[in-house]
């Protein structure tokens, strides 16, 4: 069985993901750093590693409704 991707939330259109941010070893044990947009859907996946980030008060903010 796996694991579902991980879901962040954020104050920021721009986000960073290296896939290794819990951990501890750090970035060698995730992916090379991308940038992605959030953009008016609200949400954007990483590519590498499926990490959701979404914008807080946004249209896919669940937490906001």
């Amino acid at each position: 069985m796996t694991n579902a991707p991980e879901t962040v939330f954020t104050d920021s259109h721009r986000v960073s993901c290296d896939g290794a941010t819990d951990i501890r070893a750090g970035a060698a044990l995730g992916h090379p750093r991308v940038w992605l947009e959030i953009d008016e859907k609200g949400y954007v996946e990483c590519g590498y590693c499926d990490r959701r980030f979404v914008l807080r008060g946004g249209p896919a903010d669940q937490q906001a409704a």
